[in-house]
């Protein structure tokens, strides 16, 4: 099936992101890696936010193939665990944690980011935050949810993820593992109503 120039333009720079969340969605990187003119993006996107904004948005419509969410079989922490998990492991360990921390630092905390810089953050995190809401809502709808606001919910889970990437940067050994598979069951436990005994 052949992509429109719009289309290429769009799945060119959802790629970007994909490989590096911190990539500057440039015109002329973009146009490239779609391989259009420079002019052809500006037309579809005369701005570079405008690019980022309808990139996010249809990134926010994608339904993940295989969402831990949806497994029936477990628990709502199980479940929400394995949420959590997907997120980390999407940055990985070792040297693919380091330069993913590497590239938040470069981009957003060695120098006073540029306005496009901070839109293209703050996109992502809104992102973030609507994948987490998502899950929540589920769980909320199942009654499994402690009260309170699921965007707050959202980003204490965010903060801890943060943190839990952060630590996949620095040097460490594998019980570093075991430790973050209890810090997002402590984690999720915070967020979801106390389970009712058996």
């Amino acid at each position: 099936m052949a992509h429109s120039t719009r289309d290429k333009i769009l799945i060119a720079a959802a790629t970007m992101l994909g490989e590096d969340p911190t990539a500057r969605l440039s015109v002329r990187a973009v146009a490239a890696r779609a391989g259009v003119s420079t002019g052809s993006l500006r037309h579809f996107f005369p701005t570079q936010r405008e690019l980022v904004d309808t990139v996010v948005a249809g990134i926010h419509d994608i339904d993940l193939p295989e969402d831990p969410m949806r497994d029936s079989a477990g628990t709502p922490a199980e479940r929400l665990v394995a949420c959590l998990r997907l997120m980390v492991s999407q940055v990985g360990t070792g040297d693919r944690a380091r330069a993913h921390w590497r590239a938040q630092h470069d981009a957003y905390i060695a120098a006073p980011p540029s306005e496009d810089a901070v839109h293209a953050y703050l996109a992502l995190e809104r992102l973030g935050v609507h994948r987490l809401v998502t899950w929540l809502t589920v769980l909320r709808e199942e009654g499994a949810l402690a009260p309170g606001d699921l965007e707050r919910h959202a980003r204490f889970l965010l903060t801890v993820l943060s943190g839990l990437l952060t630590e996949r940067a620095l040097p460490g050994d594998r019980a570093r593992l075991e430790f973050e598979a209890g810090t997002l069951a402590t984690a999720a436990a915070a967020v979801l109503r106390p389970a009712a005994p058996a």
